[in-house]
């Protein structure tokens, strides 16, 4: 960071002189003259030299101009050279380049050339200061070089040789590559071999793949840099390496001079970066240290030149094919008469910042080819990956990687490798593809899942076999298990109490083979079965469907007999439709889901009609339970001859006239439950009929045109509905011939339910996964209401645990469950009690001294609430207050309770009784301050106690006060004097406090900076009569109250005799309404006393609307 300030501090001058590119533009770059400034930096960091470059570019210059002149056009296009000569200091390469671009561009500026685009520097240092910082230019920057990341995304840059952003991402999808022939694992691993004395490229390239935040790098689990020679010879040896991948930039002659002649391990694999180099397609010897090397290069100029291009190719030895630079800068000049060439031909104006754009997302002829750029206007190619061929002894294409499409293309399926197996090795030691290791274990592995299979499928079929073919008997009692308390609890999301009726829970419940079930009693007590029993028992055991309860068999408890079913998590369907607060008809219990139950029952109906069992017999909601999947099983079916039916409200009338079961009867029961389904009321509603037995009775004799059936009209339903509808009533047609099957009434419902996402059949999973999601979602929403509520509690919670102790004292008793007593050095204690209180009591009334002691001490709370201070409990008429627990301020604590002890002063001498208006109230204030030590007492109703001889000396400085006086001890007296503020005090002399002797103490009368309207104190000659004068004044208020009272003041006073009679006439009138229930009685006559009225109101009212409960629930 600092040398970047150092940095910009050095160059700031050219900076400010180069308002570059609000204003750009000039004669060069308009009226058909167009002219291009090109850097010259001759450094060793490039095989180019000066004279080389200017002969490239003068020949791409005559090619562009013939190229206008064949479409005949008047265009001038010429080239400015500026070689670099450094004012400031003398360059040596690229890594000291940069202030050299910025200076040059500033030395172009100042001689008015800038023309219409800059072609250089190839520096990435320079480069970077050209378009960074506050020097970003409005013309086209071509630079042949650049390849650092700094240089990525920049907007006026264009770059012609391929970047280091280009080289991360062959990488990255080359590690992560392992569906090649020659490559089958992915690589996570690597060493970055960085060479001390290296090119510009290779130094932006090696730094890009160690940087930690590429693509490349962030998916390695291990990475690693090498610095020195000795470090990759010894890696490339060691047994103990992380990694069998090393990454270097270099040629050939750097491998063999920082490998050696060191023998390398079978497993190594070395990627070399050698872009610019076109030796490896001659078919050259490869030397022996290049078998374990992979070269990435680009592909070889094999491109079939335009043989105009081609007659401007006369440098010596075609260096132009041969230098990647010289062809850069060649290319540069191409580049430039393509973008200009589009606006000439369309006569559309030209401008530096308009030719940015056309050096973007585009393909141009270059010396070599088509060239394309990408939209950053960064080139893209086919980077070639290389290998030593085994048997020919020189280099062959491996792979090749496009750019642009970042995908690879294989050039051979079987390469001849030093590695062993035609395939590259693992990046990491040790794991490499051993195929025949690997089909070993896979068929092993293959062979044990097949006979883990069959065994599973044989035992599945012999127990089903079992099971088939199992005789009913009785479960060893020892077998059911109690039920562990946690699996007993049940978590309830509403936060009010559920007052809702379970009958799952009220059946008894047990564990059996690890499963909860239901121990259902059968009315046995002998457990001797007859043989139709038995029969109906064994049927029951081989029932296993996913819409019936599994029925497990009979268990003898004690002298009771049993039956073991399944248990269903939610209860019956009649709880469910009931409990409209978990299962709320808009977000959850609609349509749709009303169906899918509908459509649960009949599958589990229409498999227990195909049974042996034949008939259920009791079917009704509260016999259809509800799993934790939101799937419907039916229960309690069979057994008829040991549970007979009893006639209910889903009884068929048939069976109600002659008792019986059948499955047109099941037909009927199952019609009365999609009534209740469909309404969510209570079962066979009607709106005119609500008495259970008159139901009973108007079914059981209702033959004729038109039975007695419950509430189900057709007016009001959509499309969607009235066919369920109709269904439904079918089901419980008068003639059982009439009514349909469950086989169709599955198919119906089927049809109907498919209807909803148009499909044809609707698998079970689909169903159940759908409703689930339903469940889910309202279960998230019940969840976010429920919490809420539980937040504004758990607050309400807070704010009344801060009013009872302080709030460090709450939040350790929440976090530890206790609070460690605390000593505290120094505190200031206040105390204060009334003046008379025991006389003012004996005048008032117990609910007229409540009341005056609520109104002093709320406002006295409302004052503490200005001021840094604890209230510690309020006992009678005395008032206790610290400040400096449990919280610490330092001197303040002083301050602040003698800033409120005046406030508590000033208050009373404006307060006045509501009971007694114009009678004084006068309090005596004491203040102490010293050490004290504090802490929480008790476990029911906690206090937070201070203990101490401070708690006493306090006291007594209250206790031997004066009314309309604040009470001060020398040490409060000391410590305010070593605060800023200024209090008033008079030396009062010297007290005799009990427990401490004679000390001299002081009246606080109030501050400089601030006037208090305290109130005038007593005289001390009248200190002896005050309780007298007290008594007297109270008298006389009562007895001018008396004097100014009306009438209904006067009805206010008690007379004890009428009172009485009038209580006694009360409960008698409450006794005749609840024996005649005529309420008329209890306002016969008034209450002879309106304050006595007043008291009994609230008794009144609440007796009142209990016998009203009482009543009304005795007529129903």
């Amino acid at each position: 960071m600092m040398k970047q300030l150092v940095l910009v501090l050095a160059i700031w001058p050219l900076f400010s002189s180069l308002q570059l590119l609000k204003q750009v533009g000039s004669n060069r770059c308009s009226n058909n003259s167009y002219a291009i400034n090109v850097m010259l930096m001759n450094y060793s960091d490039f095989p180019s030299s000066t004279n080389s470059l200017k002969s490239a570019v003068k020949q791409a210059l005559e090619r562009v101009r013939k190229e206008f002149q064949m479409t005949g056009e008047n265009v001038t296009v010429d080239a400015t050279f500026h070689p670099f000569n450094s004012s400031l200091y003398v360059s040596q390469g690229c890594r000291t380049s940069t202030c050299e671009g910025v200076e040059l561009i500033k030395t172009i500026y100042d001689s008015g050339t800038l023309g219409c685009a800059v072609i250089g520097p190839a520096c990435t240092y320079a480069t970077y200061q050209m378009v960074s910082l506050e020097t970003i230019l409005s013309l086209p920057l071509i630079s042949v070089g650049s390849f650092g990341l700094s240089c990525d995304y920049k907007v006026n840059l264009t770059r012609l040789l391929t970047p280091a952003r280009k080289l991360n991402q062959f990488f990255y999808y080359f590690w992560r590559h392992s569906g090649l022939p020659f490559k089958t694992t992915t690589w996570e691993s690597v060493y970055i071999y960085k060479r001390i004395d290296t090119s510009e490229p290779c130094l932006w390239y090696m730094n890009a793949l160690d940087a930690g935040i590429t693509e490349f790098s962030e998916k390695l689990k291990f990475k690693d840099i090498l610095r020195t020679p000795e470090l990759l010879r010894k890696t490339v040896q060691s047994p103990n390496r992380k990694s069998n991948v090393i990454i270097m930039c270099g040629s050939p002659e750097d491998v063999r001079t920082d490998l050696g002649m060191e023998k390398v391990d079978n497993d190594i694999v070395i990627i070399l970066i050698d872009l610019f180099n076109n030796t490896y397609f001659k078919k050259n010897i490869s030397a022996d240290y290049m078998h374990h090397v992979l070269v990435l290069t680009l592909p070889p100029t094999n491109y079939s030149y335009n043989t105009v291009i081609r007659d401007y190719i006369e440098m010596e030895d075609n260096s132009l094919m041969e230098d990647d630079f010289l062809a850069g800068y060649f290319n540069a000049v191409l580049l430039f008469g393509h973008g200009l060439k589009k606006f000439v031909v369309s006569q559309s104006p030209v401008s530096p910042f308009s030719l940015i754009t056309e050096f973007r997302n585009t393909t141009f002829e270059g010396v070599m080819g088509p060239v394309t750029l990408d939209e950053f206007g960064d080139i893209d190619t086919n980077l070639t990956v290389l290998y030593t061929s085994q048997t020919a002894n020189y280099f062959k294409p491996l792979l090749y990687f496009n750019t642009q499409s970042n995908e690879t293309y294989e050039a051979t399926n079987s390469p001849d490798f030093i590695w062993k197996n035609h395939r590259l090795p693992s990046d990491t030691p040790g794991t490499g593809p051993h195929v025949l290791t690997i089909a070993v274990f896979t068929l092993t592995g293959i062979v044990i899942l097949v006979l883990i299979i069959s065994l599973l499928i044989l035992r599945k079929y012999r127990r089903d076999n079992e099971r088939r073919w199992k005789k009913w008997s009785h479960i060893p009692p020892e077998e059911i298990l109690p039920l562990e308390t946690s699996e007993t609890s049940h978590v309830s999301l509403k936060i009010d109490e559920d007052k809702r009726r379970d009958t799952t829970q009220r059946l008894r419940q047990g564990k059996y083979d690890k499963k909860v079930v239901i121990l259902k009693d059968l009315k046995n007590s002998d457990g001797n079965f007859s043989e139709k029993q038995k029969m109906e028992l064994n049927k029951l055991l081989q029932i296993d469907y996913y819409n019936l309860t599994k029925f497990y068999g009979t268990v003898k408890i004690d002298t009771m007999i049993f039956g073991v079913i399944e248990y269903c998590e939610r209860g019956s369907l009649r709880d469910v439709l009931n409990d409209k607060i978990s299962y709320p008809d808009g977000t959850f219990m609609d349509w749709e889901f009303k169906i899918s139950v509908m459509y649960d029952i009949a599958k589990g109906m229409s498999y227990l009609h195909s049974s042996k069992t034949e008939v259920h017999g009791r079917l009704k909601s509260t016999n259809c339970v509800v799993d934790n999947r939101m799937v419907v099983k039916i229960t309690d079916f069979g057994c008829n001859s040991i549970l007979p039916p009893r006639k209910d409200l889903w009884t068929a009338p048939e069976h109600l006239r002659h008792a019986d079961v059948s499955q047109k009867g099941d037909v009927y029961s199952y019609g009365i439950i999609a009534q209740e389904i469909i309404l969510r009321r209570e079962t066979f509603y009607t709106g005119h009929c609500r008495d259970y037995r008159e139901k009973l009775y108007r079914v059981e004799s209702g033959k004729g045109v038109k039975p007695f059936r419950p509430d189900l009209t057709l007016d009001t339903v959509g499309e969607r509905q009235i066919e369920v509808y109709t269904l439904v009533k079918s089901c419980w047609e008068e003639d059982p011939e009439k009514r349909p099957d469950f086989k169709k009434i599955e198919s119906t419902l089927a049809k109907i339910f498919s209807n909803f996402h148009g499909q044809t059949n609707e698998s079970y999973m689909d169903t159940l996964i759908r409703r689930l999601q339903l469940y889910s979602r309202n279960l998230e929403h019940l969840v976010e209401e429920r919490t809420e509520l539980y937040k504004a509690e758990r607050d309400r919670a807070d704010r009344l645990n801060f009013m009872l102790l302080p709030r460090p004292v709450v939040k350790s008793l929440k976090e530890t469950g206790l609070v460690e007593p605390e000593l505290f050095e120094e505190v200031t204690i206040y105390f204060s009690d009334i003046v008379g209180f025991t006389t003012l009591c004996k005048y008032s009334t117990p609910m007229e001294v409540v009341d005056m002691l609520n109104d002093i001490y709320k406002n006295f709370d409302h004052i503490l609430d200005h001021h840094d201070v604890y209230k510690v409990e309020t006992i009678g008429d005395a008032y206790m207050v610290v400040s400096g627990l449990p919280k610490r301020n330092g001197n303040r604590h002083a301050v602040d309770i003698s800033m409120m002890a005046l406030d508590i002063l000033s208050f009373m001498g404006t307060f006045e009784l509501r009971h007694l208006p114009g009678l004084p109230v006068w309090i005596r204030i004491g203040i102490h301050s010293g050490p004290c030590a504090a802490g929480v007492v008790g476990i029911k109703m906690p206090r937070y106690c201070l203990f101490g001889d401070t708690v006493n000396t306090a006291s007594r400085m209250e206790s031997t006060g004066l009314p309309l006086r604040i009470h001060v001890n020398g040490s409060t007296i000391n410590i305010l004097k070593r605060t800023d503020c200024q209090f008033q005090y008079e030396e009062r002399g010297e007290t005799y406090l009990k427990g401490r002797g004679t000390e001299i103490t002081y009246w606080l009368t109030g501050t400089e900076d601030k006037k208090y309207n305290l109130p005038t104190p007593p005289s001390v000659e009248n200190q002896q009569r005050l309780q007298d004068d007290l008594a007297e004044m109270i008298t006389n208020s009562l007895q001018k109250r008396e004097n100014e009272g009306s009438k209904a003041q006067e009805l206010s006073r008690c007379d004890s005799k009428s009172c009485s009679n009038s209580l006694d006439n009360f409960m008698w009138r409450l006794e005749a309404y609840r024996l005649r229930g005529k309420r008329k009685h209890l306002f016969k006559h008034p209450f002879y006393c309106l304050t006595c009225y007043q008291q009994i109101k609230p008794l009144f009212t609440v007796t009142l609307k209990l016998l009203d409960d009482s009543i009304r629930t005795h007529a129903a």
